[in-house]
């Protein structure tokens, strides 16, 4: 279960920095495709996943406060079952080029590390 906890938390830390650059540097891409946020509300999102992704892996691999890992991973849970939600607003269509398909894998799949981390294996 700890193998699979850290190569979720590696993969998923990598996703969300990404996808949090995205937001923060890339807005007016992304504007164009989703007018639901305001430039700061975007910004805000990817400067969030942007510390929540270094948090998911840096604590736990380094023994300093490792209850941050399961509070980053709850924190992005939310704030992207949120989006998924802010996107079904748009489209329901279960297709690749969905957004909402991404959020909500990607939302379960940080909410099972969050439960991995906190309930299964807690934090020293």
């Amino acid at each position: 279960m700890n193998v699979l906890l850290w190569v979720l938390q590696v993969a998923l830390a990598l996703l969300y920095f990404a996808g949090g650059a995205y937001k923060t540097f890339m807005f007016d891409e992304l504007a164009n495709q989703m007018r639901a946020l305001s430039r700061g509300g975007w910004g805000a999102l990817g400067v969030l996943e942007m510390l929540c992704a270094v948090l998911l892996v840096v604590p736990a691999a380094t023994k300093w406060m490792p209850v941050l890992t399961p509070l980053a991973a709850a924190t992005l849970a939310l704030e992207t079952l949120a989006l998924a939600g802010l996107y079904a607003r748009y489209s329901l269509r279960l297709t690749v080029t969905n957004p909402l398909v991404w959020s909500l894998v990607m939302g379960l799949l940080v909410a099972f590390v969050a439960y991995g981390r906190y309930a299964v294996r807690p934090p020293a």
